[in-house]
C-alpha cells in the first residue's frame, strides 16, 4: 500500500516535471497563479470587494449623475438657522403639524419625514399638566383642556399623503398600540423566498406613536448602513426588521405616489431579483439593495424650515414635489460619506435615491458579474501565457496594455451608457500579476545563466568584461566602435622618492598605494567613469563608454576636483598619524590630464585574453597633458575640447599653447581651478580678466607687462578663499618674461612652447 502511494506521488511529480519542461516553468507557474486568483475572485474576500467598490467610486467621481432640470424632490431642512430661531430639537409636534400645513398649502405632492416620532411630545399641554410641579389647579385644568400635540400632528398628517420614517433597532422593540401595527403589504413572486437568508435584517423596528402610524399614508425605514469603509454606496429597498419584511423610506414613498397597496418582490434561487410597483420595476441585488448613482451635494435641493414656517418660500418652489423633511445640522448626527462627498446629510441620500428611482438612473451589478469578470480574467491571462514565448517582455507589455485599455473602456462604456457596473480592476490586476510572474521567471532564468558565465570566465577575464559578457554573451568577440570619449590620466608626483622611502617596507608601500588608489577610484566611479587600467601609481579612466553619458566632460571635471579633495583629506589623515607616531611623512601630490576626442572603444586583446579598453590619439594626448601639470604648477591640465565643453559651468583658465612630445600641431591647454560655485563668483571674474591680460601680453612680447600681470594674478590667487594652487603657473610666466627680457626669442617665435618631456 505504501509502495503504491509513493509511486502515485512520483507519478504526479513526474507529470508536473514533464509539463514544466514542455510549457516552461514560467508559464506553468503563471497558470497556477491564475487558477489561484480565479478562486479568490469567486470567494470574493473583503479586500477584493474593497478594491472593486473603490473602482466603482472612481467611476462616479469621473462621471457623477447629472440631476434633471426639473427636480421632482425637495428637502425641508431643519438646519442651524431653524434651530436658532425656533429652539433646539425636538420641536413640539404642533410646529411639525404647522410644517405639514405649510407644505399642503404649497402644493407638495407627498411629504415624508426622515425622522421617527416614537415618544410622546414632552411639550404637549396635557402631558405638561401631569408632569410640571407646583402648578395651580386652575392652570393644570387649563392645560388638560388644550388639545394633545400628537393628535394635532396626526390630524395634520391625515390631511395629505405623508410617509413617516422608521428606524431599525439592534434589539426587539414592542409595539405599544392596540391590535397589529399598520404595515405595507408585500407579495413574493418566484422561487421559495426566505427573508431570513436573503434580506438584510435587524432584530427590532422602532415605529412612530400608534396615533401617528395609523394616520400616515405610508411608513418606511430610513436606516442607512455604510459599508466597511464607512461609505454609503448601496441602500436596501426592503429589509427584515422586527420579524417582518418592511420597505425603506424611498420605496414606500414611491408606493404611495403610485397608489399601490402592495409591493411585489420577484425572487429566484439567489435571492431578490427586482421589486415592482405599478409602471415601475426596480432591479436589485440578491439582498434587495440598489447602487445609488450620486450627484454632488446640492444646496439647491434644500428649503430652510425657518423660511417655510415664516412664509418666505416662493409659491411654486414645492408644488407637485415629493418633499422630505430632515436635517443637515451637524449636531443631530445624520451626515454620511458618499463616493462624491465626505459629508452628505442622510435626508439628501434618500432624496437622491428617490431621483434615481423616478428617473431610472440607478446603477446595477448583474448577478452574473462574477462569472463575467472571472471569464475576462481567464481569457486575457491565458492569452498572455500562450503568447509569452512569441511576443517577449515588451510585446507582452504592449499586448497587455492594449487589452487593459479595452477592459477599462468597456467598464467606462457600460457605466456611462447603461449604468452597469463592471469591475475591470480584478482582471487588470490578475493579468498584471501573471505578466510579472512570466517576466520574473524569465529574469530568474537569465540571471542563472549569467551566474554560470561568471563562474566559468571570472577566473581569467577582467571583472568588467565578465559582467558585460554575462549581460550580452554575444559580445564575446574582438573589435570595438568609434565614440567620442573623455579620457583621464592621473599620476602621483614624486613617486620615486616615495618608493625609496618605503624600500625596506614593500608591504607598507603596497598599503599606501591601495590607500590612495581607492579614494581616487571611488571619485571616478561615483561620476559614471570607467577605470581602464592601473599602471603602478597611475590611473587611466574614461567616460561615455560602455554606457553613454551626454555630460561626460562635466563628469570628468567633477571627478578630477573630487580626486584632489580626497587626496587633501588623505594627506591630512597621514600627517595626523605621523605626528602621533613620531615618524616623518611624505605628502602625496597628484597630477591629472583630461582630454576629449573620438576614440575606438571595445574589447581589445588577443584570442586568449582581452579587455574592454580605448585606443586613439586623444588617449595619447591625455597622457601627455598629465605630464605637463608639474611644469605649469597646476593640478589639472585640460585639452581644448574638454575645456570648451565645460567652461560654461566650471572655472577654466588657459595655460599655454604647447607642442607635446610626439605631436607636430600645437595644442592649446587649460587648467581647471575650482567648482561650479567658484565659476559664478566675482573673484574668479577678476582673476580670469587679469589672467587673460597676462597671456595676451606674453604673446605680444610685452615682457614687463607680462611680469606685472603675473604678479597681480599670483597675489589675487593667494587671496582667494578657494585656495587655488596655481602659484607655480604665475611664477613660470614671470620667469619666462624675465628670461625673454634678457634674451628675446627669435622673430619667428609664435608663442608655442615645445614640451621636451612626456
Amino acid at each position: 500500500m505504501r509502495t503504491s502511494a509513493v509511486s502515485g506521488r512520483r507519478g504526479i511529480l513526474g507529470l508536473i516535471g514533464r509539463l514544466g519542461r514542455r510549457v516552461g516553468p514560467g508559464r506553468l507557474l503563471a497558470g497556477g497563479l491564475l487558477v489561484l486568483l480565479l478562486l479568490v475572485r469567486i470567494a470574493d474576500p473583503p479586500p477584493v470587494e474593497a478594491l472593486r467598490v473603490r473602482t466603482f467610486d472612481a467611476l462616479q467621481v469621473l462621471a457623477p449623475r447629472v440631476p434633471p432640470a426639473e427636480r421632482p424632490v425637495a428637502i425641508v431642512d431643519i438646519d442651524e438657522a431653524s434651530l436658532k430661531e425656533f429652539g433646539q430639537w425636538p420641536w413640539t409636534r404642533t410646529r411639525l403639524a404647522a410644517i405639514c400645513g405649510k407644505l399642503q398649502e404649497a402644493g407638495a405632492a407627498i411629504v415624508a419625514f426622515d425622522i421617527v416620532f416614537s415618544e410622546p411630545d414632552r411639550l404637549s399641554p396635557p402631558l405638561l399638566a401631569e408632569t410640571l410641579p407646583d402648578l395651580s389647579e386652575a392652570a393644570r385644568a387649563d392645560l388638560r383642556a388644550q388639545p394633545d400635540s400628537d393628535r394635532v400632528f396626526a390630524e395634520a398628517i391625515g390631511r395629505m399623503p405623508v410617509v413617516l420614517g422608521q428606524t431599525a433597532a439592534s434589539t426587539p422593540v414592542a409595539w405599544t398600540g392596540e391590535g397589529p401595527p399598520p404595515q405595507t403589504g408585500t407579495a413574493v413572486v418566484g422561487t421559495e423566498f426566505d427573508p431570513e437568508r436573503a434580506l438584510i435584517g435587524f432584530p427590532g423596528l422602532i415605529r412612530n406613536l400608534p396615533v401617528l402610524e395609523r394616520a400616515a399614508a405610508g411608513r418606511g425605514v430610513f436606516t442607512i448602513s455604510p459599508e466597511r469603509d464607512g461609505v454609503v454606496r448601496r441602500v436596501p429597498l426592503v429589509l427584515r426588521a422586527g420579524g417582518t419584511v418592511v420597505p425603506t423610506l424611498a420605496l414606500d414613498i414611491l408606493r404611495v405616489a403610485t397608489g399601490a397597496d402592495t409591493l411585489l418582490i420577484r425572487t429566484d434561487d439567489t435571492g431578490v431579483v427586482s421589486i415592482r410597483l405599478p409602471e415601475l420595476t426596480v432591479p436589485t441585488d440578491p439582498r434587495g439593495q440598489i447602487w445609488v448613482r450620486f450627484s454632488p451635494h446640492d444646496p439647491g435641493l434644500y428649503v430652510s424650515a425657518k423660511d417655510l414656517l415664516n412664509g418666505t418660500v416662493p409659491p411654486d418652489r414645492l408644488r407637485e414635489k415629493i418633499v422630505l423633511v430632515g436635517t443637515s445640522s451637524v449636531g443631530l448626527l445624520d451626515n454620511r460619506t458618499t463616493p462624491l462627498d465626505r459629508s452628505m446629510p442622510g435626508v439628501e441620500i434618500h432624496a437622491q435615491l428617490l431621483e434615481n428611482l423616478l428617473t431610472g438612473a440607478t446603477l446595477t451589478v448583474p448577478n452574473e458579474a462574477t462569472l463575467i469578470e472571472a471569464g475576462a480574467t481567464a481569457a486575457v491571462s491565458l492569452a498572455i501565457i500562450l503568447f509569452a514565448p512569441i511576443l517577449g517582455a515588451l510585446g507582452l507589455l504592449l499586448f497587455g496594455g492594449l487589452v487593459a485599455g479595452q477592459l477599462v473602456f468597456l467598464s467606462w462604456y457600460r457605466f456611462s451608457t447603461n449604468g452597469i457596473l463592471f469591475d475591470a480592476t480584478f482582471p487588470l490586476l490578475t493579468t498584471f500579476l501573471v505578466y510579472l510572474t512570466l517576466v520574473f521567471t524569465n529574469y530568474f532564468r537569465e540571471q542563472t545563466g549569467r551566474k554560470r558565465i561568471r563562474a566559468a570566465f571570472g577566473r581569467y577575464l577582467s571583472p568588467a568584461l565578465v559582467e558585460q559578457l554575462a549581460l550580452s554573451p554575444e559580445s564575446l568577440r574582438l573589435g570595438g566602435e568609434e565614440r567620442r570619449l573623455t579620457i583621464m590620466f592621473s599620476d602621483v608626483r614624486g613617486f620615486t622618492a616615495i618608493a625609496e622611502f618605503y624600500k625596506d617596507d614593500p608591504a607598507g608601500l603596497t598599503a599606501l598605494m591601495n590607500r590612495f588608489l581607492t579614494p581616487l577610484t571611488h571619485a571616478i566611479l561615483d561620476r559614471q567613469g570607467t577605470i581602464d587600467k592601473y599602471m603602478g601609481d597611475a590611473i587611466m579612466a574614461f567616460w561615455n563608454a560602455p554606457l553613454r553619458d551626454e555630460a561626460h566632460e562635466h563628469h570628468a571635471a567633477a571627478a578630477a576636483l573630487d580626486m584632489l579633495a580626497r587626496m587633501d583629506a588623505l594627506n591630512a589623515a597621514r600627517r595626523s598619524e605621523a605626528e602621533a607616531g613620531g615618524h616623518p611623512v611624505l605628502p602625496l601630490d597628484v597630477g591629472i590630464g583630461i582630454n576629449t576626442g573620438s576614440c575606438v572603444v571595445g574589447n581589445m586583446g588577443s584570442d586568449l585574453r582581452f579587455d574592454y579598453s580605448v585606443l586613439g590619439d586623444p588617449v595619447n594626448v591625455a597622457s601627455r597633458l598629465e605630464g605637463q601639470s608639474k611644469l605649469y604648477g597646476v593640478k589639472i591640465v585640460l585639452g581644448a575640447a574638454t575645456a570648451d565643453a565645460i567652461r560654461d559651468r566650471y572655472p577654466v583658465l588657459e595655460l599655454d599653447r604647447v607642442r607635446v612630445k610626439g605631436k607636430q600641431e600645437p595644442e592649446t591647454v587649460f587648467t581647471l581651478v575650482g567648482d561650479e560655485d567658484f565659476r559664478r563668483s566675482e573673484p574668479f571674474a577678476r582673476l580670469a580678466e587679469r589672467h587673460a591680460a597676462m597671456i595676451a601680453a606674453y604673446r605680444a612680447r610685452r615682457w614687463d607687462e607680462t611680469r606685472a600681470a603675473a604678479a597681480a594674478c599670483r597675489a589675487l590667487a593667494q587671496e582667494l578663499a578657494q585656495g587655488l594652487r596655481i602659484d607655480g603657473l604665475y611664477a613660470l610666466y614671470a620667469a619666462r618674461a624675465e628670461a625673454f627680457l634678457r634674451e628675446p626669442p627669435p622673430e619667428e617665435w609664435d608663442g608655442v612652447t615645445v614640451a621636451t618631456a612626456k
